[in-house]
């Protein structure tokens, strides 16, 4: 389960940490080899701390932006002095007709606070230092986010759901080359098309809400939406909002999830991971894949896709049948575990296609809750496996089936069209 940590001493904060799994994270700051892994400073924390508290949050992302929260309320000692101010970094969003959303380094801010001011803040809500900085006025200010690559990936997965423009320039720039990039941008779907002002400062509204920790207060928010629009008979915009809802809770944070494992891995903890999933619609076009994670990262030339043969709805029979034909090629490399999708009977039924097959490698299971998301993981220490690499191995064997079966589906499609034209 991600979420946040937070190491005590008593009431006073030492440290806040996210965690793509809260229980692996935690239990890795009490490993023999920790100051070889995080240094003398984590371990000096670590030994002052009297108690550990922890948030869990639903999304990778939402960890992010919850870690960014605490420590600009708490400061803690052990985030604010181990890096320097100036390599934070900062989101903001401007105050102009159409607002942006813009990334700042803090050693931007750093440099434009006045040298006359003793002992000089972290805390850079100044927005007259900020408009010095941008040469626009500013109505938020976000942060500090300890990674400058994690922040710059969460903004481009809340556009995905609420859009928004990051250009250097204001919108309504009017060079022509700042005009044709823009409008190539809306092309692509990376800036919000079709949208009134008034649209685009809801759907700036809904960011701020978000960056600023409360994104509980955003879905009963879009929930409330939803429902007032339903009564109206506004039907659209009613789905627009589900759309939003269902984005919110669904968000594909592999990459951030990839930059945890980065971070938790030790260089001993080198490992391959096979996972597998299914994908079908009532039984038809059922696809399985394979994929393979090794040290942290998507190894995607050794992706494979099986057509199932038998009942695609039944997934016990088909992840027997996936494996069972793996397992014929003795030319692809054997992993060090094997992930499946499921609870303890899909884990059982793999471990005896595996045991049949003279095959002594672990089994690890990604059980899901009702919104899709991993809610337990299954025998990942006893396989020597990160929770966090099975959780990428099994969100990357979804996305990889899901984009499989929709090729399927759509081949089918343009068949059936072809067919029906030539009768």
């Amino acid at each position: 389960m991600p979420g946040v940590y937070l190491f005590k001493k008593g009431r006073k904060v030492l440290y806040v940490g996210k965690a793509t799994s809260l229980r692996d994270r935690v239990r890795s700051y009490f490993d023999d080899d920790l100051i070889v892994t995080r240094g003398p400073r984590v371990v000096d924390m670590v030994t002052e701390a009297n108690r550990i508290s922890f948030e869990t949050t639903p999304t990778v992302l939402e960890a992010l932006v919850r870690e960014a929260t605490l420590i600009k309320k708490y400061q803690p000692h052990a985030n604010v002095e181990g890096k320097d101010d100036k390599s934070f970094l900062y989101a903001v969003i401007t105050k102009e007709k159409l607002p942006r959303v813009l990334c700042v380094r803090g050693k931007d801010i750093w440099n434009n606070l006045d040298n006359r001011v003793e002992n000089k803040t972290r805390d850079f809500s100044n927005m007259d230092i900020l408009k010095k900085v941008l040469g626009v006025d500013v109505q938020h200010i976000f942060g500090p986010f300890p990674s400058g690559p994690q922040l710059r990936q969460a903004l481009r997965l809340v556009r995905r759901i609420f859009p928004f423009y990051d250009t250097k320039k204001p919108v309504e720039y009017t060079s022509k080359h700042h005009r044709a990039k823009l409008e190539f941008n809306r092309q692509i779907g990376q800036y919000p098309r079709e949208m009134t002002v008034t649209e685009y400062r809801k759907s700036i509204r809904k960011v701020a809400l978000f960056l600023g920790g409360r994104a509980n207060e955003l879905r009963k928010t879009l929930v409330r939406d939803m429902k007032r629009f339903a009564r109206e008979e506004l039907f659209e915009n009613a789905l627009e909002i589900k759309r939003e809802l269902f984005a919110l809770e669904h968000v594909q944070d592999v990459s951030l999830i990839k930059d945890e494992i980065d971070t938790a891995r030790t260089k001993s903890d080198a490992v391959r991971i096979e996972a597998y999933d299914t994908a079908h619609l009532s039984g038809a076009n059922a696809i399985a894949v394979m994929v393979v994670i090794e040290n942290g990262v998507p190894r995607k030339r050794d992706y494979r896709t099986f057509r199932i043969r038998g009942k695609g709805n039944d997934d016990i029979a088909s992840l027997k049948e996936t494996l069972s034909r793996r397992l014929t090629h003795n030319e692809w490399e054997l992993p060090s575990a094997f992930v499946v999708d499921g609870g303890m009977t899909h884990k059982k039924t793999a471990e005896k296609v595996l045991h049949d097959a003279g095959v002594c490698i672990p089994v690890v299971a990604v059980v899901k809750d009702e919104k899709h998301r991993p809610r337990e993981i299954i025998s990942a220490r006893r396989a020597h496996v990160l929770e966090a690499d099975a959780v990428l191995a099994n969100a990357e064997a979804h996305r990889f089936a899901i984009s499989k079966h929709r090729l399927a589906r759509s081949r089918q499609m343009l068949g059936s069209k072809r067919n029906t034209a030539k009768k």
